[in-house]
């Protein structure tokens, strides 16, 4: 029992030094949500600036959260490019840039991430900000490259840039 006491008092003062800590912040939190509206958009601008390529893709959009707000797999495409999508918007999410980018950067962790459940570390996922926040990502798979799914994907984006910029 006495060596029990300096314990509980040694655990009681750590926890009231850490009050102003804990009270500067806020209960509740507003965060920038990606509508299913703007997320069908997104999806379905990547499809089609891939059709206009000659590619049948999939595209997928994650909210921030990493949840499938939209998921498209154009009439021909291959079954396997939904989740491939999916994981390369995955990675978007997890590491707050685009899939390639990543993928160029840490080579070295790649083998590991790849085995991650939801993680791909393709080229072809890109994150969606909103007036400088991430409320999202869109994968594309099924293109002959990643590069190629990235520039279909950069390309819906593109079409929906105004939106993106100007909203609240």
């Amino acid at each position: 029992m006495k060596t029990l006491l300096p314990l509980v008092l040694l655990a009681a003062f750590l926890s009231t030094a850490a009050l102003p800590a804990r009270a500067a912040q806020p209960d509740v939190m507003s965060v920038k949500q990606i509508t299913l509206e703007l997320a069908r958009d997104i999806a379905m601008a990547s499809v089609d600036a891939c059709r206009q390529e000659g590619y049948n893709i999939s595209a997928v959009v994650l909210d921030r959260a990493g949840n499938v707000q939209v998921a498209m797999r154009d009439t021909l495409a291959a079954r396997h490019t939904l989740e491939i999508a999916e994981r390369k918007a995955g990675m978007t999410i997890m590491s707050g840039i685009d899939s390639g980018e990543f993928r160029a950067a840490r080579g070295d962790i790649r083998p590991e991430l790849n085995h991650i459940d939801g993680l791909i570390v393709m080229e072809g996922g890109l994150p969606i900000r909103a007036a400088g926040s991430l409320i999202g990502a869109v994968g594309v798979s099924g293109a002959p490259g990643g590069d190629k799914d990235a520039a279909c994907a950069s390309a819906a984006l593109k079409k929906v840039e105004e939106r993106l910029e100007f909203a609240m």
